[in-house]
């Protein structure tokens, strides 16, 4: 149990009745400030400075008891700690002309760090400086730099750039440690935190706000203690467990036969994802979509009697919704007329640039405009059929923008994503439809975890780059585990292609094989389909694709115990190998992971690799497909394509070996 006492002379903080950390008078755990941040916007990526007009070191000048903890007195201001379930609850108040806050935790030399939302270069924090800010992950510079690259032949897909150099579409101020404990702030402003330090963690706020730890025997209650703040994700609705669902644009036609031409092979199909039923526009960026959330009846005839074929064959379609409106489309119009977009100074549409267009942003602060495009969904999309779709965007308004509610705009942009969560699983929930239809987001931040149904991992490069590509996305599914979102996936075959760029059959067989051992396995045609291998691309592809589709049905019934113990306890489907090991290289281990409890995969994240270098925790594990018993240990193993390395533990409960073997025989099919 978790306790906080003063005798007047110094204030201690005890778990269990042992004494975790302790503050005496005249110790400055705290410094405030006042700061004004400048914002330079790019197509979602931010450019940020800060100027400080003044600050102050707060030192501690006395203490005083307070209902179940302890107030610490400063020469400015005061803290209010206070103790309840296991939880440690800090406030601040006399802090008025301030609005920066920096707070210093202790630390020890041995100790990692994970979380900050969702990270996709490291996973272990220790020894980086993390900028908690809700921005694009692909920035124009860094696809221009690879562009460059490609141009003239360099392709050295394990550089990585500096970790500042990197933004991320999910920022979240939150972090556990190895220690066993987790933090988390309630601020909506920027952050950062620095664990460089081997003695203390420094984390600034852009704010005054107050924060919450927990403190935990195991990470699993770690995380269901974060959870428990944070909030947890349902469970998926059972159809997204019957197969692959494919990524397909183009229209009905198209859309039918290429369902057809992998029914024909024998792949489990649980749906197709249609991104463009609501239009296409061709940029120079590739083929995008006309922001109008309306069925778009030339380029998919006949698709709401196609969607209610497709249902009685068990097959789901999936559309694509985002925050945005095409300004020549009809719903644009409307809002405009409505007054429901956000404005800028002028009191004009605030226009905002995403690749090479312009659209208008539906303010989200407005409850007339929530309430219309909740109308909008709920009819154009639900009443038509649709069983999800994807939820895209969210880090894109301009901390210049004039919001309906008065709110400050720069205080408003990381929240972005949650309200736009929060509008989509209100849909869900003023339907009835939570439990039959699902929606994936790509941008989050504090109450995404409340609110989406299920994360994506955003628009990654068609390649084996270890920063943008097929392995980035590893640490990605770890670092939202870690952060207290428990269900995430990624396209098949990554997004961003160019000319140079483009995705190899290979790639997407790759990914496919690691996606059927992952929470959702869902595919992309990419920006640019034409120049990428899709999952119809040969015979191989598509043997291989069915192969994938019957070992997920196979180990579905796996999967969804994962899920509801997500919803349950808040543990992740994904989860990192320290959970259950306490091992150095658990601790650092950024390309392998477990799935639920007992089993554990190492996907091929090199080309042309035929093994597989894998680190396994100390435990008696199995290999799936062949048999092989290992313990602990590295160990070189065959990864030809089709096979993927996968490990279960041997003393798992019979339910699990028995599922298992059920999916291994699927595994063994041999590509002919």
């Amino acid at each position: 149990m978790l306790s906080v006492k003063t005798d007047g002379n110094r204030l201690e903080i005890l778990l269990g009745g042992k004494v975790i950390h302790k503050i005496q008078k005249g110790d400055c755990p705290v410094t405030v400030a006042k700061a004004q941040n400048t914002y330079k916007m790019d197509r979602g990526s931010f450019k940020i400075k800060e100027k400080v007009a003044d600050s102050h070191t707060c030192r501690v000048e006395n203490f005083a008891a307070a209902e179940n903890g302890a107030e610490i007195i400063f020469d400015t201001g005061k803290a209010v700690l206070t103790a309840e379930g296991g939880r440690l609850d800090a406030r601040f108040e006399g802090f008025d002309a301030f609005n920066r806050l920096i707070v210093t935790l202790p630390a020890i030399a041995q100790e990692h760090v994970y979380g900050t939302g969702e990270t996709f270069s490291e996973f272990d924090l220790r020894g980086l400086k993390t900028n908690n800010w809700v921005a694009e992950h692909e920035n124009a510079r860094c696809i221009s730099k690879k562009v460059f690259k490609t141009t003239i032949g360099i392709k050295d897909g394990q550089r990585k750039e500096k970790y500042s150099n990197y933004e991320t579409y999910y920022a979240q101020p939150t972090f556990i440690s190895s220690r066993k404990y987790w933090f988390h702030s309630d601020t909506t402003a920027r952050s950062e935190f620095d664990f460089t330090r081997r003695d203390r963690h420094i984390l600034k706020f852009d704010s005054i706000a107050g924060f919450h730890m927990g403190f935990g025997e195991t990470f699993e209650e770690v995380l269901t203690g974060l959870t428990a703040l944070l909030g947890r994700q349902p469970p998926l609705p059972d159809w997204v467990y019957n197969g692959v669902i494919l990524g397909i644009q183009g229209g009905t036609q198209i859309m039918e036969s290429k369902i057809s031409r992998c029914l024909e092979y024998g792949t489990k199909v649980a749906g197709a994802w249609i991104q463009d039923w609501e239009g296409r526009r061709v940029t120079a960026f590739g083929k995008q979509l006309q922001w109008n959330w309306q069925w778009d009846k030339e380029l998919y005839p006949g698709l709401d009697e196609s969607i209610k074929r497709l249902r009685e064959q068990n097959i789901r379609v999936m559309g694509y919704c985002n925050t945005f409106l095409a300004i020549e489309k009809p719903l644009y119009k409307e809002a405009k007329e409505k007054g429901y977009c956000v404005k800028n100074d002028k009191g004009e549409d605030y226009m905002v640039t995403i690749t090479t267009f312009p659209a208008a942003i539906v303010d989200l602060t407005n409850p007339d405009a929530v309430s219309w495009l909740k109308d909008i969904i709920k009819k154009n999309m639900i009443d038509f059929g649709l069983s999800g779709w994807m939820a895209d965007f969210g880090e894109y308004l301009p901390t210049d923008a004039v919001l309906f509610s008065g709110e400050s705009a720069e205080l408003a942009h990381n929240t972005w994503p949650a309200r736009w969560a929060q509008l989509n699983r209100e849909v869900l929930e003023e339907t009835g439809t939570l439990d039959e239809i699902t929606f994936f987001t790509r941008a989050g931040f504090s109450g995404t975890p409340r609110y989406s149904t299920l994360m994506w991992n955003g628009d990654n490069h068609v390649d084996f780059s270890i920063d943008y590509g097929m392995p980035s996305v590893i640490p990605a599914m770890l670092s939202l585990t870690c952060s207290g979102f428990g269900l995430s996936h990624s396209d098949t075959g990554g997004y961003t292609t160019f000319k140079k760029l483009r995705r190899s059959e290979e790639l997407f067989m790759r990914w496919s094989e690691m996606n059927a051992f992952s929470p959702l396995m869902r595919s992309h045609e990419g920006n640019n389909p034409d120049i990428n291998a899709q999952f119809d691309a040969s015979e191989t592809v598509l043997k291989h694709q069915a192969k994938m589709s019957r070992i997920r049905v196979a180990l579905a019934p796996y999967l969804k115990e994962a899920a509801a113990y997500n919803a349950e306890k808040g543990v992740g489907i994904v989860r990192p190998l320290f959970f259950y090991y306490d091992e150095e290289r658990a601790y650092t281990e950024s390309y392998e992971y477990l799935l639920g409890r007992d089993i554990l995969v190492a996907p091929v994240i090199r080309p042309k690799a035929e093994k597989r270098k894998v680190y396994l925790p100390r435990d008696e594990w199995i290999q799936l497909g062949t048999g092989r018993e290992f313990g602990g240990g590295e160990y070189e193993v065959e990864a030809k394509l089709g096979t993927i390395p996968v490990f279960y533990r041997k003393n798992a409960n019979q339910k699990t070996l028995d599922i298992i073997r059920k999916t291994e025989e699927f595994y063994n099919e041999v590509l002919s």
